[in-house]
Formats: structure tokens, sequence, C-alpha cells
């Protein structure tokens, strides 16, 4: 006879607690290494002195992510979960121990930048950091607790064995079915309010996750991570994914520059202007500048400059981007926005320079490869620290960033003996990036203070910020007539163009930094992709050219996007080539000045000032 089928309530609603009684020691144990990560590791490092919190859902997070495993483990066969269990820890610990060194190490968790570096690293260099940082100090540090949580999972391994076989020689009393039942019923119980709640927290944190994961280029990746309800890489292993991931988007990428770079033609070059200089700022709000009549005496250098007549400040240029690495994309191909492809399709201006027979310096003091760099700047300068396409684009790279932006100068004073008489220099300096008060040495620069500003509905907090911020662009100015210094005695054009704005408490709401998250008004459009630009011709190129600097002279009131700019550079080096587009030329003739300037890909600039 066929038994019965019974369907009792308790039994079934019993099974909730299975995945958990049937893996405990891996459950505790993941749930204390999880733990003790979010509580030890603040992303970023630097706010913990700040009143950075862990993660606040991290506990029920942690319950919902570990019982999902464990779900999983209990379907599959007792023989090989055993296995397969033994290699999850092994995996787990092993990232856990990786990550929580790196924080420890370098201030930073597991990044994209940390896992490229590690790719390209040789048999030496690991040997070399293995016997450097591998010591008692490590042990010491907060991955003490990784390998003293790991030693107590050894005893408690061995305890359980040893207790297995004692209780199997013992003759405990028995207990009933339905006792066994009932406890099991009330700990499904226990579980399943746990899992509701849990779930109920968590999801909004898991669909941003799946949106992370689902874009298809690396900018995409960023851009997500710039919104207020980004997720929450909790973990290590989401982290290391994650950095796995935009490893595999950037690699895509590079493939498709490296194809792009195939397409480059150049038929001839006379080298129109010898001597080629890019500066390229950071978060300059063009409205805080005396060049472009703010109140204060931020730029006293660059207006002397103007009224001697050598430099030309333009007066309606915009940013493509209120990120850095968008614009730097943008700035460094042929692509222009509104072009069919990506951006990666089109060649990188620098490297057609090279192959004209110009000599080409990029030093930067943002873009270098370094343990803890954010997303942000793995994905604005993966391109240029590439080793393959740095070898096409530069001739001279630098290899150290410094704590200012005199560094870059003194950088290219080491360089410069490795000119030719053909010369494409491109300067990228920390210029007001956020942090605005490490912007600048102290008390040299510190010129403007809080009480010079009649600003009552600022804060004395903010104005302070305010203050710090004026002072980072009266350094800047000190540095761009530096540059223009070292080409006057030289046939030489110097650009200055920044890479976006910056909020600086102009107008309501009253904030610093980007609001990346906001529709494009003109009010936002105003403040963080209107920028200064100028250009700085030396005395013999003035006289050299009287043509070509009035030409700039007639341009500086024409409409401009600084995606536009690499064609007006191959103009300049005089680079025939079937890549160069004259209606992107903003000196040429053919300039098609109507061009919609599309912000952030989405809003016309053109449009809105009208508005």
């Amino acid at each position: 006879m066929r038994k019965r089928f019974r369907f009792n309530p308790f039994e079934w609603i019993g099974y909730l607690w299975a995945p958990i009684q049937k893996n405990g020691a891996f459950f505790v144990f993941m749930f204390a290494l999880g733990w003790l990560c979010t509580q030890l590791e603040i992303m970023p490092y630097y706010l913990r002195d700040r009143g950075a919190k862990p993660y606040e859902l991290s506990a029920q997070e942690l319950f919902l992510d570990i019982y999902l495993v464990c779900v999983v483990l209990t379907l599959i066969p007792q023989k090989i979960r055993i296995w397969v269990k033994a290699l999850l820890y092994i995996f787990l610990y092993g990232i856990a121990i990786v990550d929580m060194f790196c924080y420890v190490r370098f201030e930073s968790t597991l990044t994209p930048t940390m896992l490229m570096l590690v790719s390209e690293t040789n048999t030496q260099e690991a040997q070399e950091f293995f016997s450097g940082y591998l010591n008692w100090d490590i042990i010491t540090s907060s991955v003490g607790w990784i390998l003293l949580l790991i030693v107590i999972h050894l005893f408690w391994t061995l305890f359980r064995k040893i207790t297995t076989k004692l209780r199997k020689r013992l003759i405990l009393p028995k207990i009933s079915s339905s006792t066994i039942v009932g406890l099991k019923f009330v700990m499904a119980l226990i579980v399943g309010w746990l899992l509701y709640n849990s779930f109920t927290l968590c999801w909004d944190n898991k669909e941003a996750m799946h949106r992370l994961f689902t874009y298809d280029t690396i900018g995409q990746v960023e851009h997500e991570l710039t919104k207020k309800d980004q997720a929450k890489l909790y973990i290590p292993v989401y982290r290391l994914c994650f950095s796995i991931y935009a490893n595999r988007l950037a690699s895509h990428q590079i493939v498709q520059l490296e194809a792009a770079s195939q397409k480059i033609q150049v038929d001839s070059c006379s080298y129109r202007v010898p001597n080629i200089v890019l500066i390229i700022g950071e978060s300059y709000n063009k409205h805080h500048s005396q060049l472009y009549g703010y109140n204060k005496p931020t730029t006293p250098r660059q207006v002397t400059m103007k009224e001697e007549g050598s430099l030309i400040p333009f007066t309606d240029v915009v940013a493509s981007w209120n990120l850095t690495s968008f614009v730097f994309k943008h700035m460094f191909s042929l692509y222009a926005v509104g072009d069919s492809g990506e951006w990666c399709d089109s060649p990188l201006f620098p490297e057609v320079f090279r192959k004209a027979g110009y000599h080409v310096t990029f030093i930067t003091n943002q873009f270098l490869p370094k343990a803890k760099e954010a997303v942000f700047d793995f994905s604005g300068g993966f391109f240029l620290s590439h080793p393959e396409l740095s070898k096409k684009q530069f001739d001279n790279h630098n290899t150290q960033l410094h704590r200012f932006d005199d560094g870059v100068v003194k950088e290219y004073d080491r360089l410069a003996k490795n000119d030719t008489d053909h010369n494409l220099v491109i300067l990228h300096l920390m210029g007001s990036h956020v942090d605005y008060r490490a912007r600048y040495p102290q008390p040299a620069f510190r010129k403007f203070s809080p009480q010079q500003y009649d600003r009552p509905e600022l804060s004395d907090k903010q104005k302070q910020i305010l203050a710090h911020y004026d002072n980072s662009l009266l350094y800047n100015d000190s540095i761009v007539k530096t540059i223009t210094e070292r080409f006057k005695d030289k046939d030489a054009i110097v650009i200055y163009v920044p890479d976006h704005g910056e909020e600086i408490f102009d107008g309501k709401p009253y904030m610093y930094g980007r609001m990346h998250g906001a529709n494009i008004d003109y009010r936002l459009a105003r403040n963080e992709m209107e920028i200064p630009f100028w250009i700085w011709g030396s005395p013999k190129y003035i006289e050299n050219h009287p043509y070509g600097w009035l030409a700039i002279q007639n341009a500086r009131n024409r409409k401009l996007m600084t995606d536009a700019l690499p064609h007006f550079l191959l103009y300049l080096g005089g680079i025939s080539t079937p890549l160069y587009r004259a209606d992107l030329n903003v000196i040429a003739p053919e300039y098609n000045e109507q061009r919609p300037r599309i912000l952030k890909g989405v809003t016309d600039y053109n449009q809105l000032k009208r508005k």
C-alpha cells in the first residue's frame, strides 16, 4: 500500500530553517566574516575621521545573501557539498584577506585599478611586493581579525569532529518527532520574518546592483555610480566582481581604440605651430575667474597677459559633461558628440600628432594608475595609461603624481631636454579638484578668507570652503603663468581649458561639487558646464603668424564645445589627414557655429541659453 500523503503545515514551514540547519557552520562563519569586513572597512578610507559609518543595512543584506547561498548548498548532494563549501571557504576568506590588506596598506578596498595593476605585475615585482609588505604589522592590523576568525573556524571544525565521535558512544535521550517539528517551526518563523525584513529593506540595493552590472560601457557604469541610489558593494566578493566587470568593459574599449588607430592616415605635416601646449585644468567655475568679471582678484596674471595682448579669452565655451572621464574621452578622441558610434571608434589626437612627427609629452597630476584610484579616475585614465596605447600616443609620460601642480611644471622641466623642433605638450593639472584646501600651498596663497565675502545666505563653514576654492584658483593662475614663461622665447601657442565647471554656492541649492543626478537647466549648466577657455600666443608666434593670431581673435566669441578641440589642434599642427574636419575647427571659415552643443548626451546648451 502506498503511504497516504499528509500535508503538515508545521513541517512544510519548517523547511525555511533547513538551509541554515544543514549549513550551520558555513552560515555563522561567513556571516561573521562579512560583518567584520563591513565594520572595519569604511569606503573611502579617509572618511573614517569625518564621521563616516558602515553600510547601515549590512546585517540584513548579509543574512539574505548568505541564506540564499545556503539554499543552493542544500540542493547539492552531501558528498559534493562538503567540497563545494571547502572551495567557498578558501575563496571567500582569501578575498576578504586581500581586500582588508588593501584597505590597511593602500587606504582603499579592492578597485578596478588594483586588479589592472595585478594583471600587469611580473614575477619579480610580485616577489618584491610580498617581501616588502607582508610583515608582523599586517598581522596585528585589521587583517589579524580575519586570520583570528580562520583559526577559530579551524578549531571549531576539529572540536566538532571530536564531539561527533563522542556522541556516537553516548546514549542520549531521544527527542520526539513532534518536538523536533515544533522547534523547526519556531526557527522557521524567525527565519521567515528575517527574510521578509531583509528582502524589503535591501531590495533597492539589489536593484541598483543589477543595474550596475548590466551596462555596456565603463562610462555608463561611472555615471551610475554618481547617483544617490548607487549600489552598495558592501562585501569583498562584490567588489571583486565589480573590478573584474569594470576591467572587462575597459578592455573592450581598448580593443576598439586599437582598431581605430589603424584608421590614422597622415598625408603631410607643415608644423604650422612648432610648439603647441594644452593645459587641462580641473573643476573650474568660469564665474569665479577675475578674467571673466569675478569681483575677487583670482586671476591677476591672466588679466595682465590679456591687457598685454598675448592672451585671448573665449566667451562662450562649454564642456560636454560634468564628469572628467567623459570630457577626457571626448577631448582626446576625434569623435564629436552626435557622431555615430562611440568615442573609442575614432583615433586619439596625440597618436595622430606623433605619427605626423611631433614629439608628444603628457604629464598628468590625476590619471596615473594607483591602488586607491576611484572608478571615476579609472574610467578617465585607462586609455591614457594602457601600456600599448600610451606608447602609441606619447614619447614622454610621467610616472608619479605631485601634491601641488607646481610638480607638473618641474616634471616638464625635467623632460624638456627631450623636446625636438616640433612639440605637443599636454599638462593635466589637479586644479581645483575637491578638497579645495589641499589644492594650494599655505600660507603663500591664502589670500581670501571667509570675512571677505558679503554672503549672508552662507554659513561660516560655506564661506570658508568658498575662500579655499578662490585661493586654489589664485594658485592655478600662478601655475599657468609659469607654464607660459617656459615658452615665451619659442614659436608657441598655449591653450587653457578645464575639464568642467563646479558648483560653488552660486545659486540655490547652495552647495559645492556637482549635481550628477539633476536635470540640466541653465542654472546647472552655467555652474558646471560653462568653462573658461583662453589661448596665449608667444611673441614669436604673434610675429610669425599674424593672420593666425587675427583668426583666433576673431573667433573669441564663437560658440564652442570642447569635444571639437582636437580638430583645432590638428589645424594648428598643420597636419593633413582625412580625419580632420574643418567644421569643427573653431577658427576655420567653415566652422559650424550652429552645431548643437549636447550636454551629457541629452540637452542642447544653445536652447537652454535662449530660454
